[in-house]
């Protein structure tokens, strides 16, 4: 006989493996109270742990899908910053472009304003130097009349009335004429 059928064959005294039939009852009593025990531990102890995990996982899982939500609000939440201001860089572009044509019309109107208020200048200003040259006409006039007067009053004392004095020096201006006393 080999080695491996002597080991399983039984003892001579009827033993299994060399064991006797009280330590092999009293192993399988130990092996139906341990699966007994099994059991209610199950029950009393694994049931409770596995709802437990189970409590756990399921919060987990919520908190993944709150994290999920929350990230998908954050990123919707920046597009719609990232388009508000982009609608507010609009805005201020067409502002600014508002306030360039409201500060060119405003220019224009201002430059037209000063030429037409250097054109009155201008305007008053050959009046009044035409009143001067007038005024400056007119004192030369007088002069001259008065020099005449002074020379005819001269050679009249010798000769003339009056009247032919008058005569005489309206004759003279009517000669002398107008373009003689501007120039």
């Amino acid at each position: 006989m080999n080695s491996l059928s002597t080991f399983i064959a039984l003892t001579d005294d009827g033993r299994l493996f060399g064991l006797d039939y009280q330590l092999l009852l009293d192993a399988a009593i130990t092996a139906v109270n341990v699966f007994i025990l099994f059991i209610l531990l199950s029950y009393i102890l694994f049931k409770p742990v596995r709802a437990m995990l189970k409590k756990r996982q399921d919060k987990i899982t919520n908190d993944r899908e709150t994290a999920k939500a929350d990230r998908e609000s954050a990123l919707a939440l920046k597009q719609e910053y990232e388009e508000k201001l982009k609608a507010i860089d609009k805005e201020a572009e067409s502002i600014l472009s508002e306030a360039r044509k409201v500060a060119k019309h405003n220019e224009t109107k201002i430059v037209e304003e000063a030429k037409a208020e250097a054109a009155r200048i201008i305007e008053r200003a050959n009046t009044e130097a035409e009143l001067e040259k007038q005024k400056c006409a007119d004192e030369v006039k007088q002069q001259i009349i008065a020099v005449s007067q002074l020379m005819a009053a001269k050679v009249v004392a010798n000769s003339l009335t009056e009247a032919d004095s008058r005569a005489l020096i309206e004759q003279t201006l009517n000669e002398m004429s107008e373009s003689t006393w501007q120039s």
